[in-house]
């Protein structure tokens, strides 16, 4: 089963992955890949940083491209079930579905979402409400053509959505119900 996590910044995609990797799921994060380029080409951890690196590979390699890398190391590493975390653009959110996997979106509304990045305290996320909306807008609809992130129509392109408006338990809960879903529809 492969299954691509979408969803606005504070959402919860990585509490899904990790509840996913618990149910035997190989992960796969698209922004890990980029963070890890960051590191190598000794360029700040930033969200700016991340959306630059990340348009780059899109318009260089196929706006498809970070899920296509997902897909691969799964195939070389032989697993059956992965967890592709951080579907940006449409491009990586139509590999997954040609791919047979299904898109699952995560979301939870803005004032929770900004709260809960400002609790990690990550580097790329110590900001103000302000900047944290004027990034996620620019997030959100991309202007700079196929290769740019354009979280809002990857959104509208998810199989099933899961608003994490409660308790942790309550979204594992709501992961079963999708899973049971898709096993359904797959049989």
């Amino acid at each position: 089963m492969i299954i691509g996590i979408t969803g606005t910044n504070g959402a919860g995609k990585g509490v899904v992955v990790d509840y996913l990797k618990s149910k035997g799921f190989a992960h796969y994060s698209n922004s890990g890949y980029i963070s890890e380029e960051l590191v190598r080409r000794g360029m700040e951890l930033t969200r700016s940083n991340m959306r630059l690196v990340g348009n780059e590979f899109r318009e260089r390699y196929g706006a498809g491209y970070l899920a296509e890398v997902a897909l691969q190391k799964a195939a070389e590493s032989g697993v059956e079930n992965i967890a592709n975390e951080a579907i940006r653009s449409t491009g990586e959110a139509q590999k997954i579905k040609e791919a047979g996997g299904y898109l699952i979106l995560v979301d939870a509304d803005r004032k929770t979402r900004y709260e809960r990045i400002f609790k990690r305290k990550s580097g790329k996320d110590l900001i103000d409400f302000d900047t944290f909306v004027e990034q996620e807008e620019r997030e959100w609809y991309g202007t700079e053509g196929e290769h740019d992130m354009n979280i809002r129509k990857v959104m509208d392109m998810a199989d099933f959505s899961i608003l994490n408006d409660s308790t942790v338990e309550e979204l594992y809960k709501k992961i079963d119900e999708v899973l049971s879903k898709i096993k359904t529809s797959a049989s």
